[in-house]
């Protein structure tokens, strides 16, 4: 306890000396919170922008829908099922939905779509479908219209009022066809989602490909994606066959791969980060042990043990480590919430590019804990490996050289 003591006041015999030491391990701290906390941000952003235009963070469905994705491997919702589903406390919302390809149709016109029957309710509590309805009105379950992508609607030449032909097959093959008012027009992000989305009422999909009360999935939906791991835990515990739990992950596999080399890129720019705050480090502490070498001379001159100098020389380095990364943390919280709740726009080709790839032009960040903590951690790490320079240089030094310093 007597050397933790001793290390502490010598800090602040020269305070400028401490602080010059302990600002290098701050700003090494705050600028890697900084970048991992734009990181995050982003995937953070992508992954949102996915599972809540489309996906959701979980489907429930059939193994053979999995496998060959046919109207005739629907379900009917079973009470068990749902009993699963409703009590699961990590889902924050579910919906179901019956999808399948049709044709669609306005005067001489076609083109294949994707043909989506919803809950209108449950659909925008879980994708927020209702606010990209850009030309006339949302669906209601009273209502036997249907809402058309924005591409689509262009390509058929249709507008809100209009009306068009859905035909193809449906469930066990039985002709699939109808005429439907146009209710409104969708403008998605996405251009791929634009070209061939067509959303209409749970009900009048189940009408339309003679399929009454199946489903092809049920979309479920937790707070964020680091909730997921737990509740898909327990999801695939207790949901048996043929029934299926997958999550977002496991049906974009792509999208996973695309965030795991980004990842892998910004971990080598990182790296290189934290090569340079190794080394800027580093230089402050040979700094602060050549600026010393006469006054450690002279207090092993005067009887002080070698190994006690050393010990006091760690916690010296280790106090200035817990400094300049609790002032790290203490700047970089608020400063990352502020771009947090104030993302930073985008403009000129490359908003262009993301809102092309479905992804809103800002530059979003993350306040999850580990985004503190583990950079702090890591800082912490190599000011203690960086220790071990002054516990050598104490039993090494010469007291000869040393003196005459």
């Amino acid at each position: 306890m007597k050397n933790i003591i001793i290390a502490w006041r010598n800090l602040w015999r020269k305070p400028w000396r401490t602080v010059i030491t302990s600002g290098s391990i701050f700003f090494g701290v705050l600028l890697s919170a900084f970048m991992t906390s734009l990181q995050y941000g982003t995937y953070e952003t992508i992954i949102d922008n996915v599972v809540k235009f489309y996906s959701g963070y979980m489907q429930v469905f059939t193994e053979e829908y999995h496998e060959n994705k046919t109207i005739n491997n629907t379900f009917i919702l079973s009470d068990t099922l749902k009993s699963i589903i409703e009590n699961e406390n990590d889902l924050t919302h579910y919906t179901s939905r019956l999808e399948y390809f049709s044709l669609a149709s306005s005067n001489e016109i076609t083109k294949g779509s994707i043909i989506i029957g919803v809950d209108p309710e449950g659909e925008n509590k879980v994708t927020g479908l209702k606010k990209w309805v850009k030309e006339g009105s949302y669906l209601n379950n009273d209502n036997q219209g249907v809402l058309v992508a924005i591409d689509l609607a262009k390509y058929l030449k249709v507008g809100v009022g209009d009306s068009i032909v859905l035909y193809g097959q449906g469930f066990h093959g039985v002709m699939a066809a109808g005429i439907y008012p146009v209710a409104g027009i969708l403008d998605f992000p996405s251009p791929e989602l634009n070209k061939q989305f067509i959303y209409m009422t749970l009900e009048a999909s189940q009408e339309l490909f003679s399929a009454p009360n199946r489903l092809t999935s049920i979309v479920l939906m937790v707070e964020d994606n680091y909730k997921l791991p737990s509740a898909l835990k327990h999801l695939k515990k207790e949901i048996k066959d043929p029934m299926m739990v997958m999550s977002w992950q496991e049906l974009q596999p792509e999208l996973v791969q695309m965030i795991d080399g980004d990842k892998a890129g910004g971990t080598f720019i990182k790296s290189l980060l934290y090569i340079i705050i190794t080394f800027g480090i580093l230089g402050t502490i040979l700094m602060m042990v050549s600026e010393r070498k006469r006054e450690l001379g002279v207090m092993i001159a005067i009887g002080m043990q070698r190994a006690k100098l050393s010990t006091i020389l760690f916690f010296e380095t280790l106090f200035i480590g817990f400094i300049g990364t609790t002032a790290g943390i203490a700047v970089s919280i608020p400063i990352t919430y502020w771009y947090y709740m104030n993302p930073v726009p985008i403009t000129g080709d490359a908003a262009k590019a993301m809102t092309d790839m479905g992804i809103e032009p800002f530059m979003y960040f993350s306040v999850q804990p580990d985004v503190y903590y583990f950079q702090a951690l890591i800082i912490l790490l190599i000011t203690m490996m960086i220790s071990v320079y002054p516990i050598i240089k104490s039993f090494t030094l010469n007291l000869t050289s040393a003196l005459r310093a």
